[in-house]
Formats: structure tokens, sequence, C-alpha cells
């Protein structure tokens, strides 16, 4: 059975005048956890969509990017996407019951972070609403204002990334830092600890982003392009 028959089956499975934010008290466990990661990406990239004050098919497509959907199921994932636009349920709501869902694991909350800043980029232009919608769910996520902006920098082409920002230490740490963090994010991308989260294999490809972003980060580091390396913090190399 796909992700998508099963968004369908809990769809119809909804009481009359019950909220599709109801569905994250249900969907805790795996696998029906890839199912839950699937409505979760699209209903807050739906009210993403909506504080911005356009939905663009920029956005559209981009839940095709996140999410590889059949053709005969694009009218399930335009039903949530639907649904949420529509409810008068806010995205804080919605976070909270997404946050609890995933007991407050920050991996899945951070790759759905990225899959929503994904689909905030889609149309070329990061609007301040989005921004503000991001940073407020990711503090309902209880994602830490660093790691928001490492996430951002990688992300908002504003300008280069700073290497540092994207791995998540600072020059002071000096290069073993760099270097550990740069290990934990090819450790922690590795498609079984993404599986073991119940991310779908359709949104793999996110994890792939980050690891090349990591990896550029940690070359340009290695190679002395980053900030000025704080004293005895060079180490040995990888």
């Amino acid at each position: 059975m796909s992700i998508w028959t099963r968004i369908a089956e809990i769809i119809a499975a909804l009481r009359q005048g019950e909220s599709l934010a109801s569905i994250f008290d249900r969907l805790r466990t795996p696998p029906e956890r890839s199912v839950a990661f699937a409505i979760a990406v699209i209903a807050l990239g739906a009210k993403m969509a909506k504080a911005d004050g356009q939905v663009t098919r920029g956005e559209v497509a981009a839940f095709r990017e996140v999410f590889t959907i059949p053709p005969e199921e694009e009218a399930n994932a335009a039903r949530v996407f639907n649904m949420a636009r529509t409810d008068v349920a806010g995205f804080e709501d919605y976070a909270r019951k997404i946050a609890a869902m995933f007991g407050g694991e920050k991996g899945p909350l951070c790759d759905l972070m990225e899959g929503l800043f994904h689909i905030a980029l889609a149309d070329g232009d990061y609007h301040p609403a989005e921004n503000a919608f991001l940073k407020r769910v990711a503090e309902i996520f209880e994602i830490d204002a660093r790691a928001f902006a490492r996430l951002r920098a990688r992300f908002v082409p504003d300008c280069e990334p700073d290497p540092w920002d994207v791995l998540g230490v600072t020059p002071d740490e000096g290069r073993d830092a760099a270097r550990s963090a740069w290990r934990a994010i090819v450790r922690e991308t590795h498609p079984d600890r993404l599986a073991a989260r119940g991310l779908p294999e359709e949104a793999m490809k996110l994890a792939e982003s980050r690891l090349i972003a990591a990896n550029r980060a940690w070359e340009r580091i290695e190679a002395g392009q980053g900030h000025a390396m704080a004293p005895g913090g060079e180490g040995n190399r990888a």
C-alpha cells in the first residue's frame, strides 16, 4: 500500500466536522510516521502558502519535488493541501500537534523544516511572512535559533552560506569541532538512519542536499576558506 493510498483512507475516515489536525493525534508509530510526515509537510506547506497571501505554481510543484506523487494520487495530495489551507485551525495548532506526534524528536522535525524551506523558495522569492512563519514553527518544534539560522543559510540565496553556520559550530570552536559536526551529519543522513526516523523514501532527497551542503562546508573550512581559525583549532585532517 502506498502512502498516498493510506492518506486517502485516513482522510475518508475523518468524522464530519473533524479537523485535519486531529490526524496528528493518531499517527505516532511506524509505519504510520511516513504517512504522517507526508501529511505534515503538505499541511504546513499549505498554511505557509496562505501566510504570504498566494499559492504559486512553483510552491505546488515543489511538493512534487519533495514527494513522488503518482498522477492517480494527485487528487489525494491536493485534498490534504486544500483541507489544511481552509481549516480554521491555525498553523501553530498544526505545529504543536506535529511536534507531539514525533515526541519532540529533533531529527524528523528538522527534516520537515527542510521540506518547508524547499517549498518556500520554490518560487525564487523568500517572503518576510514565510520567514516569520518558519521561525515560529521552529520555535514550536523547539529548534533553537542557531539551528534555524543554519537551515536558513542553506536555503535562502541572499548570501554565500557561512561554512561554520552550515555545520552549526563557530570559528572559536576550531576545526576539530567542525570536522566532528560534519561527521555527525554524514552519519545522520545515512539512508538507514533516515528510514528509522520515519522519513518517506520520496523525501530522502532533502537529506541528500543537506549532506552536499555539509560536505562543501567542510571542504571550505579544511581549505581555510572560512573565517579565521581559532588558535590551536587546526586539528588533524579527516
